[in-house]
């Protein structure tokens, strides 16, 4: 088995936006996401903050393709 994370940019030079993107998600959803450790918080908030980058990231690309 690998120790290898899963958990790696595809594009490293994108990280810095990822990581913004993420804090505006936070916000907008009202998780207190801070820089750093974030044991504090739930399971469901982390996931939403996760689930709601990956809605946004799926309509910005629908609406690309759709020439909009």
């Amino acid at each position: 088995m690998s120790n290898k994370s899963s958990n790696t940019a595809a594009v490293p030079e994108a990280k810095g936006a990822l990581d913004k993107f993420k804090y505006e998600v936070a916000s907008e959803l009202g998780v207190p996401l801070t820089d750093g450790y974030n044991g504090n918080l739930t399971s469901k908030q982390n996931g939403s903050v996760g689930g709601y980058m990956v809605k946004k990231m799926i309509e910005a690309q629908e609406k690309q393709m759709a020439g909009k």
